[in-house]
């Protein structure tokens, strides 16, 4: 690793002449992905003929900030996400680590485990969804950049161009009243990789006891210790793919990216 990357206390992030604390990513890639239909587990689904998973891999790796990922494997596959990595060229060659380690029952409980099996040394967390595997390496650097600027807590994010409604919720497909309607101007849908401070969020994930399926977004729960949150400009690429479309989307994604750039 660069002497870039040597830690830095969190506090000391803004200080003159201060080192620039290492960053790792933790990338939860033990989903099921049910919405996706039968088969591979989410992000080992085939994209463009390459996992989902490698494609955000290299996104992270892509940044030079990033020097560690660590991914959050299905818990019987984590030898089989190991040869992936080991077969797949990754962007960051010697300056990026990767790590695997078996995830739990609840994307909580993977993070959990990811962030248990980073080094001492690093001082900034990205977490990241496998499922979004497009994400450009100018947001993964945003990210960075507000944590190492001081905020404890980073999420890149977009306006929404829809106008949201509040109902009360019905099963079996009864109408739904309505509650509300949030000002649009003031919504935001929320992307990853989320970038933390990382004592931070160890205290999030340490204080708060999973509920239920567990907690599906870091920053709500550093939210609920009642920290400060940014957001900075999130991209229209770092969609999530969640259903059939969805991959249909990235495929065409992938395809401009190609006859645009040459790869």
């Amino acid at each position: 690793m660069s002497a870039e990357n040597e830690l830095r206390p969190p506090a000391a992030a803004g200080a003159p002449g201060a080192k620039t604390p290492r960053t790792a990513a933790v990338l939860p890639a033990a989903g099921r992905g049910v919405r996706l239909g039968p088969g591979a587990p989410k992000a080992l689904r085939a994209l463009n003929g390459t996992p989902m998973l490698i494609h955000a891999a290299r996104a992270l790796a892509a940044s030079r900030a990033v020097g560690l990922v660590v991914v959050v494997a299905p818990p019987e596959g984590a030898a089989e996400v190991k040869s992936l990595l080991d077969a797949h060229a990754l962007d960051g060659g010697d300056r990026t680590d990767f790590l695997v380690v078996p995830g739990g029952e609840t994307r909580q409980e993977s993070v959990k485990l990811g962030l248990d099996a980073l080094p001492e040394d690093i001082g900034i967390v990205l977490v990241h969804d496998a499922a979004r595997p497009l994400v450009p390496v100018d947001t993964v650097d945003a990210v960075v950049e507000a944590v190492r600027a001081g905020a404890p807590a980073v999420v890149p994010a977009l306006p929404l161009t829809d106008t949201v409604k509040e109902v009360e919720p019905r099963i079996g497909g009864e109408p739904e009243p309505v509650l509300g309607t949030p000002a649009r101007s003031r919504l935001r849908a929320v992307q990853t990789p989320q970038g933390f401070d990382r004592d931070t969020l160890l205290r999030a994930h340490e204080s708060l006891a999973p509920e239920g399926e567990g907690a599906t977004d870091d920053a709500g729960m550093v939210e609920r210790l009642g920290l400060p949150v940014v957001v900075v400009p999130g991209h229209e690429e770092a969609f999530k793919v969640t259903r059939p479309l969805d991959l249909v989307l990235a495929e065409a994604v992938l395809a401009r990216r190609k006859a645009n750039r040459g790869y």
